[in-house]
């Protein structure tokens, strides 16, 4: 019934899924819009077998983050995009040295990790939506302690490690 493991886990423990409408509905905004979240790789929904997309309450509290800043703080969606990708996956993860040299979470400075074509190995079997990187930044105030975090004070600035 569903394509996505995460999806299975969800319906199991008894947590509401929404069909793409629903989800539109809740949050106010057109379908298309969240289509357009997706292809730009700010979501990852679950996914039944069939190919429709389900939202976990998690996935509209990001949606929710995007936007706030969009409507809000004027952030753009490529703006949103390369904020993600500022997230330290290979950091957060441990990824040794050789595989970062590989992987375009550490590599891309475009798109979030999730997004990437080249995985570690630990990541490729990983689904991305159920991983600590994904999943820890799901809210606006988690990315700015992330960054905050897995930064170092250079010269006066905060530049990530």
């Amino acid at each position: 019934m569903y394509a996505n493991t995460t999806a299975a886990m969800m319906k199991k423990t008894g947590q509401r899924l929404y069909t793409i409408g629903e989800a539109a509905d809740l949050l106010g905004i057109s379908v298309p819009t969240i289509r357009m979240y997706e292809r730009e790789g700010l979501i990852v929904p679950l996914r039944k077998s069939s190919g429709h997309r389900l939202y976990a309450e998690s996935d509209l509290q990001r949606i929710r983050c995007i936007r706030h800043s969009i409507n809000v703080d004027k952030v753009s969606i490529a703006g949103m995009r390369q904020l993600m990708s500022l997230v330290p996956c290979w950091q957060i993860k441990n990824c040794p040295e050789p595989e970062r040299s590989q992987c375009s979470g550490f590599l891309d400075h475009q798109t979030p990790c999730w997004c990437g074509t080249k995985k570690s190995a630990e990541c490729k079997n990983t689904e991305c939506r159920s991983c600590s990187v994904y999943v820890n930044s799901a809210d606006c105030n988690q990315i700015k302690q992330i960054l905050l975090e897995h930064s170092i004070p250079m010269s006066g600035e905060m530049v990530a490690k």
